[in-house]
C-alpha cells in the first residue's frame, strides 16, 4: 500500500441515515361493538424540530482528502466579540475560550478585541486577520429580533462583512454570532440546552486552520517532474 501525503484521509465508513419520522400518520378509529365510535383520540405530540440533518459526511477511497482537526498548538487565534447583549456575549467567549485551550491553544497566544455591536465585527475581524498574526479569527455577537426591520439588516450585514473578511486576507473567519427570535433562544445556545455556540464556532476555526496549513504543506511541496 503506498502512502498517502499528510492530510488525506484513508478509509469510509458506509454512512446510514435513519428514515425520517412520519409526522403524519394517522390511526383510524373503529366503531365499537354497539356501533357507537369512540372518542377521537388525541393528536400524537410532534416530534421536536431537528436543528441539523442527521448522518455524516463520508469521502469515498480513491481521492485526495484534505480533513483538517481542531488543534491549537503551537497557533494564536484571535476573537472579537460584541459588548452589545453583554451577558450572552460574555459566556459565548467564555465557551470560546474554553474550547481553545483544550485543544491546545495557549492563553497568552489568544487575543481578545471587544467591538461596540454587531454591525462593528466585521471591520474588527478584518482588523485581526490583516495582521497576520492569527491562525483564525472568530466572530462572537448576539441579535434578538425587536420590533423594527433593524434585527434583519444588522444580522446580514453582519454575517456578509465576516466572510468578506475571510475572502479578502485568506485568514479563516468563522461566524459565531447568534440570531435569536429572543432572549430565551439565545440563552439555551449560549450555554444552555442547545450548548454553546461560541465553543463550536472556536472548534470550527481551529479546524479551518488546520485544514489550510494541510493543505499547504502538500501543495508547497515540489511536484513530480514533467516528463
Amino acid at each position: 500500500m503506498t502512502e498517502r501525503p499528510p492530510g488525506r484521509l484513508e478509509g469510509a465508513d458506509e454512512l446510514r441515515v435513519t428514515p425520517p419520522f412520519d409526522a403524519e400518520a394517522e390511526t383510524r378509529v373503529e366503531p365499537d361493538e354497539r356501533g357507537a365510535e369512540d372518542p377521537p383520540a388525541a393528536p400524537a405530540a410532534s416530534a421536536p424540530p431537528a436543528e441539523h440533518a442527521p448522518g455524516r459526511l463520508v469521502i469515498p477511497d480513491g481521492v485526495g482528502a484534505f480533513v483538517g482537526m481542531p488543534n491549537g498548538v503551537r497557533r494564536s487565534v484571535g476573537i472579537v466579540v460584541s459588548r452589545y447583549n453583554g451577558d450572552i456575549t460574555t459566556k459565548l467567549l467564555e465557551g470560546a475560550l474554553g474550547a481553545l485551550t483544550a485543544a491546545g491553544v495557549q492563553r497568552d497566544r489568544i487575543d481578545v478585541l471587544q467591538v461596540p455591536g454587531a454591525f462593528e465585527l466585521p471591520l474588527g475581524a478584518m482588523a485581526l486577520a490583516k495582521s497576520r498574526r492569527y491562525a483564525c479569527v472568530v466572530a462572537l455577537g448576539c441579535v434578538i429580533r425587536g420590533e423594527t426591520p433593524h434585527f434583519d439588516y444588522i444580522a446580514a450585514e453582519a454575517a456578509s462583512g465576516l466572510q468578506l473578511a475571510a475572502l479578502e486576507t485568506g485568514v479563516p473567519v468563522v461566524l459565531g454570532v447568534l440570531t435569536t427570535e429572543d432572549r430565551a433562544q439565545a440563552e439555551a445556545r449560549a450555554g444552555g440546552a442547545h450548548g454553546n455556540k461560541g465553543e463550536e464556532a472556536a472548534s470550527s476555526a481551529l479546524e479551518m486552520a488546520d485544514v489550510f496549513a494541510r493543505l499547504r504543506a502538500v501543495t508547497a511541496a515540489p511536484g513530480p517532474s514533467a516528463a
